[in-house]
């Protein structure tokens, strides 16, 4: 596969990226209303955040006439900017885990969040493996962290499966937040790498 067609690869992962995850974010929130669940309305942030993260991969991969430097830099932005999304959406989480402990509030049974749950285990995976192979193909560290923030989404699919699933049949209700605080360690490492420049590992772009 030439440069071109692996560039309109990226533009269409990353249109997906946008289009499922706006719609898994509204999901999302009728859901955590109608069951007055904090974690799905968390999750609904992290859909809206992987949205931003497509959408800085649209922003990146639309300029088909520039040169070498200004893909480099064009590039370097990218990285940086979904680098500043690991942060922010491992700061909601962790404030999400710690408002739930700290209260204990115990949200409603939602098998409707199950379900969600269990769809975006299976799509966000698949997506981040599509996204891996192409950065790698392209060089593109900034679509690799995309691929890297996707997988993170596949985790706290995880998460909110185990947190609704115990809590729908056992009523464990700390078990959602405890698996995000975990989550956030991941988040913020991969964020603070990207920021540095440590997770710039694939190669010049282009």
């Amino acid at each position: 596969m030439d440069d071109y067609a692996l560039r309109r690869r990226a533009l269409t992962l990353s249109y997906f990226t946008v289009c499922y995850n706006v719609t898994e974010g509204a999901v999302s929130i009728f859901l955590g209303l109608l069951a007055r669940s904090p974690a799905l309305l968390g999750f609904a942030l992290d859909s809206f955040i992987e949205s931003v993260s497509g959408g800085i991969m649209l922003w990146r991969f639309s300029q088909t006439d520039e040169n070498d430097e200004q893909a480099e830099a064009r590039e370097q932005r990218a990285v940086k900017l979904v680098g500043w999304t690991f942060l922010l959406l491992g700061a909601y989480v962790l404030y999400e885990s710690v408002g739930k402990l700290l209260t204990r509030e115990l949200p409603a049974p939602s098998l409707g969040g199950i379900i969600l749950a269990a769809v975006s285990l299976v799509v966000m995976p698949w997506l981040a493996k599509q996204k891996i192979t192409v950065a790698s193909a392209l060089g593109s560290a900034s679509l690799l962290g995309d691929a890297k923030e996707t997988l993170a989404c596949a985790w706290l699919s995880v998460a909110l499966l185990l947190g609704l699933g115990l809590n729908y049949l056992l009523h464990w209700w700390w078990a959602d937040p405890v698996a995000g605080l975990v989550i956030v360690f991941f988040l913020w490492r991969e964020g603070r790498e990207m920021l540095s420049g440590e997770g710039c590992g694939c190669g010049h772009d282009d």
